[in-house]
C-alpha cells in the first residue's frame, strides 16, 4: 500500500508531464496542429484540403454551371437567396464581379454550414482556372473578392516532326497547341507558318503554369528551334536596355518592322494574282491581295505600327475594312471584316500586333476570310514577299554575355528527342 509521501511524488509526477505535453503542442507559435488526433503512442495530424482558400470539408458544397440563358439572378433565385439579396448582389462592382459577363460551362459552387440549418456561407464563381470571384456570407453585411487560385510552373519540353500541321503535331506530342501560337508569334518575321510542309520540325523549351496537378493555357517559351528547308532558326530571350527580345544565336532580333501574317495561324485560302477566277463575280480578275480562311471573330492585327488612314464599310467590295499607312512607303489593307476593334477611328496612331478588327464575311465575299493587301509606294505588291527589317541586334557591350546565354540554350535545346 502507497504512502502519503509517494502519492504526493506520483501526483506530482503526472503534473508535469501533463503540463510538458501541453507545452510541447502550443508552446510554438509556428506549430499549427489542425484536427489533432492524440493517441497513446503519437500525436496524428490530418491535413485540412483547401480550396478557394477555404476548409472545404467544413462545408457542404453544392457545384453546378452555367447554362445556356441563365442569368445571374436565375442562379442566386435557384440557390434560394431572396429577391432582396439578389439585388444586393448584382451591386458588386463590376471591377469584381461583372453579372453580365459570366460565361457558360463557368463553375460555380455554393459552400453551406454543415448543421441541420445549411446555412449559405460562401458562393463561389470561377471567371477562369485560375481566377475566381468569392462572396462571404459570414458576416451580416456580405464581402465579395476576386482571388487567384496558387499556381505554380514548371520547365517542359516538346519536340516533333511536322506531318499535318504544326497545331496537330503539338497536340499528338500531348503539349497544348497554343504553343504553335506562340512560336508563330515569336517566328513570324522570319518563317511562313502559311507554307509549313510536312518534314518540318521544331524543338521548344517551356515553362507550363499549372493549377493543382492541371495544366492551364499559360506557357512561357524559354529558347526554340524551327527547321524550315533544311534550315534552322533559332529563337533566344535576352533583355537589352530594359527590353525582353527574341534573338537569333547571330546576335540578331527576330522581331522586324512587319509581321508575316495579320492573324494566327490559318491557312491561305487564295494568293496574290493579276488574273484570279472570281467565286461571286464568276469571270477572272486581279486580285492584288492574300486571303486567309479563318473563323468568324478571328482577331486581326495590324502588321506594324501606322496611322489608321481609312475605317469604311464598302457594299460591293470589301465590307468593313481598315487602311493603315505605315510610313511613306507602305499601306496595308484589311478587308471583309465582321466588325472593328472597340473604339478605331481615323487617325488613331496602332503598335504593331495590335487587334484592328475581326475576320468576317462582309461584302463580296463567299464565306469567312481576310483579305489582306499591301501597296508599295502606291503600287500593289505581293504581301508575302513585303521585306521587313530586324529591331535593333545584340550591342557589342552585350555579345559575350548573348554568347554564352546562346550557347547553353542551343544545347538544352539539341538534348530535346524528337
Amino acid at each position: 500500500m502507497l504512502s502519503r509521501k509517494n502519492i504526493i511524488i506520483a501526483t506530482i509526477a503526472i503534473l508535469i508531464t501533463g503540463i510538458a505535453i501541453l507545452f510541447l503542442c502550443t508552446g510554438n507559435d509556428d506549430v499549427v496542429i489542425d484536427k489533432a488526433q492524440v493517441t497513446n503512442d503519437t500525436i496524428v495530424v490530418k491535413d485540412t484540403v483547401k480550396k478557394y482558400g477555404l476548409p472545404i470539408e467544413e462545408f457542404d458544397i453544392a457545384y453546378d454551371t452555367v447554362r445556356r440563358g441563365q442569368t445571374v439572378a436565375e442562379i442566386f433565385m435557384k440557390l434560394g437567396f431572396s429577391a432582396r439579396q439578389i439585388y444586393e448582389f448584382t451591386q458588386c462592382p463590376d471591377s469584381i464581379f461583372n453579372e453580365r459577363r459570366i460565361r457558360v460551362g463557368n463553375a460555380y459552387a455554393l459552400l453551406s454550414s454543415l448543421d441541420s440549418t445549411h446555412t449559405p456561407q460562401y458562393f463561389i464563381y470561377e471567371v477562369s482556372p485560375k481566377e475566381y470571384v468569392k462572396f462571404d456570407f459570414t458576416d451580416s453585411v456580405y464581402k465579395a473578392s476576386r482571388e487567384e487560385n496558387p499556381s505554380h510552373w514548371q520547365e517542359m519540353a516538346v519536340a516533333g516532326t511536322i506531318t499535318s500541321s504544326l497545331w496537330v503535331t503539338m497536340q499528338e506530342k500531348g503539349a497544348s497547341p497554343l504553343l504553335a501560337v506562340e512560336l508563330s508569334h515569336i517566328f513570324g518575321w522570319t518563317v511562313d507558318f502559311f507554307g509549313v510542309q510536312a518534314g518540318d520540325s521544331f524543338r521548344v523549351l517551356y515553362e507550363q503554369e499549372f493549377i493543382g496537378d492541371t495544366p492551364i493555357n499559360n506557357q512561357r517559351i524559354i529558347a526554340a528551334s524551327f527547321t524550315a528547308s533544311s534550315k534552322t532558326f533559332y529563337a533566344i530571350p535576352y533583355t537589352q536596355d530594359g527590353e525582353e527580345l527574341y534573338y537569333n544565336i547571330d546576335g540578331n532580333s527576330l522581331e522586324g518592322a512587319f509581321l508575316k501574317a495579320p492573324l494566327d495561324y490559318y491557312r491561305i485560302s487564295s494568293r496574290f494574282s493579276n488574273s484570279r477566277f472570281h467565286p461571286v463575280l464568276k469571270r477572272y480578275r486581279a486580285h492584288h491581295g492574300v486571303d486567309y480562311a479563318a473563323p468568324k471573330g478571328t482577331p486581326v492585327y495590324a502588321i506594324g505600327s501606322g496611322k489608321v488612314i481609312a475605317k469604311a464599310y464598302q457594299a460591293g467590295g470589301g465590307g468593313n475594312y481598315v487602311k493603315i499607312r505605315h510610313n511613306s512607303v507602305y499601306v496595308t489593307t484589311y478587308m471583309h471584316l465582321s466588325g472593328f476593334a472597340k473604339g478605331l477611328k481615323v487617325g488613331d496612331y496602332v503598335k504593331q500586333k495590335q487587334v484592328i478588327g475581326y475576320v468576317g464575311s462582309t461584302g463580296l465575299s463567299t464565306g469567312p476570310h481576310l483579305d489582306f493587301r499591301v501597296h508599295e509606294n502606291g503600287k500593289p505588291i505581293n504581301p508575302l514577299t513585303i521585306k521587313s527589317q530586324p529591331k535593333k541586334p545584340i550591342s557589342e557591350a552585350n555579345k559575350e554575355d548573348f554568347g554564352r546565354v546562346s550557347d547553353s540554350l542551343v544545347k538544352r535545346l539539341e538534348t530535346i528527342e524528337m
